[in-house]
């Protein structure tokens, strides 16, 4: 669709007099051209419930000069002087209650006082109004749900009479033009974190139900049946200790032994005879119960031809046992038909599940399909630390590759397939060629550096221009790893039409955490793990130092220890983006939160925050 044309009116009697008090006007208009639309009105209004009508009906109204969008700042709250949405709601045509719905649920979640504000929304003729509260901090959150998922150009665009479909926008650069001609600032939608994982989320399907061998193999699949039990456990009846099966009405006495060897279990035991029994074995017709070898004495044995002692002869029994002792009844553990796994449950690496499936005699199972992942790192600053190609000789050596070693290190220990796609530089032809191998080898793939607005960063115009890919996000309000990009390439190789792909930023520690924040979700969502396990657990921590606070939400890196008072998470050092030692040792991500105005610049040690668990637990 065309740029929405915008026009936004502030009301304040203060700003009216001083234009320079007016601090909402210009955010909005900021954020409109940031989103590639336009502000073709601004006016500021006194609090003049008919100066506001008037000028409002006069821009919906006026065929030269058309809005498609009014916005209105101020004049929404309980003040005697606010009077903005009594000015506006008689001229409205059709009234917009979702979007009024929108606006407080957003403000909601920051403050109670938003239930104080009054907005209104609805339709003059095909121009869409909205009003927001006077402050810069409620102007920018409820323009950011405004925009959230194409939202406010879907409502123009039905109400221009279209069919509110979207075509596929690009945003990216044209790498093809001159450096000068790229974006100086980011054409994408800076979205909140929480935004950007429900997107993930939403859009990602899992995939296939394969059958596989019951092998430790399974380990980290997610099953895709129901599993009953065939038969029961065990099937007939057993012991559960080391001892002799014999009557429970047998009382104490002398007894000779017999075995496997020289007793068919089929056979009813003969009187004055006890049958000697290892834990889980079946017990022989005519018994029913066992006693304990502790509960016994040897008393004689038989001998081989050296006179040696080499078998057990008679055995005295201490103690009478009452029937059923120490012995486990047909189907006691799992009855026949009995569901002892669950569709959905995580086939772990702790043995558990493995177990059970070999215990009720499955040699096959049912698992979604774990996904394959293709890793690449772009840039042509790069040098592989096993094979490194020599730069040519401008005078600096390169970096190291860190992000494809560490990914891969961390992809694999979780039991992932990785297919390394190596360096590739920054270069069109090369990236094309390396996301194709990725798309017919992977399920997933997953790159590092190119996402931000070097001249070089090119991963963003190959996806919308060469593949025809659609950026989902192409940044994120997050500390690290705001260039983060999530996006999906139309193909016809794999179970669905289209592919996925994570572009993440080029520093180490930035590649890093969005990959345990954003990458893990996304591969369990495609193993079919069940959506409440999809994220990496969360615990309440207390801080061990103070944490500096950001605008954007932060993830600092820590070690988190349990003990008598809980857990306890201490910073692993610098925090900068670059700085991959910063998760050396780490098992933590303290999720901090955005610094609010006028609120406090860091958290004091002593005080609590949620950490996301990467790793195991230090005691």
């Amino acid at each position: 669709m065309s740029a929405i044309k915008v026009g936004i009116i502030t009301v304040s009697d203060t700003a009216s007099v001083d234009a320079a008090a007016d601090r909402s006007g210009p955010t909005i208009q900021e954020i409109i051209q940031q989103r590639g639309h336009g502000c073709v009105r601004s006016t500021i209004l006194p609090d003049d419930e008919q100066k506001i009508r008037e000028t409002v009906k006069n821009w919906c109204y006026d065929v030269e000069n058309t809005v498609d969008w009014i916005i209105s700042t101020g004049g929404t709250g309980f003040g005697v002087r606010d009077r903005t949405p009594e000015a506006i709601s008689p001229l409205l045509e059709r009234e917009a209650a979702g979007i009024v719905h929108l606006l407080l649920a957003e403000s909601l979640k920051r403050t109670p006082l938003a239930a104080l504000s009054r907005p209104v929304a609805g339709t003059v003729g095909n121009t869409l109004i909205v009003t927001l509260p006077g402050s810069v901090k409620a102007v920018k959150e409820n323009l950011e749900a405004l925009f959230a998922n194409g939202f406010i150009e879907h409502a123009i665009d039905l109400i221009r009479g279209g069919t509110g479909k979207q075509p596929r926008s690009i945003l990216s650069h044209d790498p093809s033009l001159p450096v000068h001609a790229r974006h100086r600032v980011s054409p994408y939608p800076q979205i909140s974190l929480e935004d950007a994982l429900n997107m993930i989320g939403n859009e990602i399907q899992p995939l296939g139900v394969i059958s596989l061998p019951v092998t430790p193999a399974l380990a980290g699949n997610i099953l895709g049946e129901d599993v009953y039990a065939p038969q029961d456990v065990p099937s007939a009846k057993t012991t559960n200790v080391d001892g002799y099966a014999l009557r429970s009405s047998d009382p104490p006495g002398t007894y000779k032994v017999l075995t496997s060897r020289t007793h068919a279990l089929t056979d009813i035991l003969p009187e004055g005879s006890i049958f000697r029994i290892n834990t889980g074995g079946p017990l022989p017709e005519g018994t029913d119960a066992v006693i304990m070898v502790e509960d016994t004495e040897l008393l004689s044995t038989v001998k081989d031809a050296n006179g040696q002692d080499a078998e057990e002869k008679e055995v005295k029994t201490l103690t009478q046992v009452p029937p059923s002792d120490n012995t486990r009844a047909p189907g006691s553990d799992v009855h026949k038909g009995d569901l002892v796994l669950q569709r959905g449950e995580v086939l772990t690496g702790l043995g558990g599940e493995v177990g059970t499936l070999t215990f009720v005699g499955r040699k096959e199972v049912k698992v979604h399909r774990k996904p394959v992942v293709a890793i690449l790192s772009t840039g042509n600053e790069l040098l592989d630390l096993q094979s490194p190609n020599p730069l040519p000789n401008d005078g600096w050596g390169g970096i190291w590759d860190t992000n494809r070693p560490s990914l891969r290190a961390a992809l694999e220990g979780m039991g992932y397939n990785v297919v390394d796609l190596g360096i590739v530089p920054d270069d069109i032809n090369a990236h094309v060629k390396a996301i194709k191998q990725g798309l017919e080898s992977a399920d997933l793939l997953l790159t590092t550096g190119g996402t931000s607005m070097g001249a070089g960063d090119l991963l963003k115009p190959v996806i919308e221009r060469q593949f025809g890919g659609t950026i989902h996000f192409g940044r994120v309000s997050m500390k690290p790893g705001k260039p983060t990009t999530f996006a999906s390439i139309p193909t016809t190789q794999g179970e669905h039409e289209r592919k996925f792909m994570f572009a993440l930023p080029g520093n180490p520690a930035s590649a890093l955490v969005t990959f345990y924040i954003f990458v893990i979700p996304a591969l369990r969502k495609l193993g079919g793990w069940p959506g409440e396990r999809c994220h990496l657990p969360r615990v309440r921590v207390k801080l061990g130092d103070a944490m500096r606070l950001d605008p954007r939400v932060e993830f600092h890196r820590v070690i988190v220890k349990a003990g008598e008072e809980g857990l306890r998470a201490t910073s692993t050092g610098g925090q900068r983006s670059s700085r991959v030692a910063s998760l050396t040792g780490a098992n933590g991500l303290v999720q901090l939160p955005r610094k609010k105005e006028g609120g406090p610049d860091k958290l004091e040690a002593g005080s609590y925050a949620d950490a996301v668990i990467i790793g195991e637990l230090q005691m």
